[in-house]
């Protein structure tokens, strides 16, 4: 997988600031925070070769991803190249390198909960009731709590959260219109 600092990134839209840039978070985390010239393009859109051809991007030109740390971009980086894109580059960091090393950005006035923290809050509190309910109602509900940190340890594996991708098309995760 190939990779751009945030620095080298910015030397290179300060050159072209047409080059092609795209946020792979969801629509709220974008609004929130981004790199200027940045185009939002969710990573739960990229699922297939059709809705991607769909976003009319050249093939014969380098496809900057940026997330929020880095691993939905690799993941889309991995969707691109399977469409036949094969010059993608991955923002090493995501946006949390890119406003660490103190380059400029786009605040909204939205603050959200990113992704991650969303699936650590909604797994934690099913497991939480999983156990709480196997103790009060009836044991099986157990199974509530091992299939959570089944789909974790998957999670981990395979680097495809299925609990993410829920999350991604939930209504606070999208744009509110004005």
């Amino acid at each position: 997988m190939s990779t751009i600092t945030p620095a080298d990134l910015q030397q290179r839209l300060t050159a072209n600031p047409d080059l092609i840039l795209l946020d792979v978070r969801t629509p709220a985390e974008f609004d929130e925070v981004h790199v200027p010239n940045a185009r939002l393009e969710p990573l739960d859109l990229l699922q297939s070769a059709n809705s991607i051809a769909a976003l009319g991007l050249p093939k014969d030109q380098p496809l900057h991803l940026l997330c929020r740390s880095g691993a939905r971009a690799t993941n889309a980086a991995t969707k691109l190249k399977d469409a036949g894109y094969g010059q993608t580059l991955v923002v090493e960091g995501g946006t949390l390198a890119w406003i660490e090393a103190g380059l400029p950005v786009v605040r909204g006035e939205r603050k959200v909960i990113g992704l991650e923290r969303q699936v650590r809050i909604a797994a934690g509190a099913l497991v939480l009731t999983g156990v709480v309910l196997s103790l009060t109602i009836h044991p099986g509900f157990i199974g509530l709590s091992a299939f959570v940190g089944a789909g974790l340890v998957f999670a981990g594996i395979t680097d495809w959260c299925g609990m993410g991708l829920l999350l991604a098309k939930a209504p606070w995760n999208q744009r509110r219109s004005a």
